[in-house]
């Protein structure tokens, strides 16, 4: 069950904005608090892709492992991070408009254990208070990139 939810319309093309959002290297540039991106797997981007995102966050570095578990090329994606009993899903999808490309985010949250289960609600408000507006921040950057 989603706990974020957002969608945003990007004046490019759907090729385009698909190589930027799965560009992991742009995470600095995309999301608060994520200062380091290091590309674990060689290679495109596709299921089983791996980086280590590394954020700051109230003055502690934390870093994460994300994995690319689905993968379908300028359609859609997801990427999932779990440690310490939480489970992050985060799933994005591209579908090609008039207008340019629609991105629909939806995040995703599975908790185990008792205390995660019981602190769920706060992990969701600090989670979504990290990440609620990185498609705005995308949208941005990638309205911004010359086109080639």
């Amino acid at each position: 069950m989603s706990f974020i939810n957002k969608t945003v319309i990007i004046r490019k093309p759907i090729e385009d904005v698909f190589d930027e959002a799965t560009n992991f290297k742009n995470g600095p540039e995309v999301m608060d608090n994520v200062i380091d991106v290091e590309i674990l797997t060689e290679g495109p981007v596709r299921e089983g892709f791996q980086f280590k995102e590394t954020r700051e966050i109230r003055g502690r570095k934390a870093s994460a492992v994300i994995e690319i578990t689905d993968y379908k090329h300028n359609k859609s994606y997801t990427a999932r991070s779990e440690q310490n009993g939480i489970d992050l899903r985060y799933h994005y999808s591209f579908t090609e408009t008039t207008e340019g490309t629609r991105v629909d985010f939806e995040g995703e949250l599975i908790t185990k254990g008792l205390r995660n289960t019981l602190t769920k609600p706060l992990i969701q408000m600090i989670i979504k208070k990290e990440d609620e507006n990185h498609l705005d921040h995308l949208k941005k950057h990638i309205e911004t990139v010359p086109s080639e």
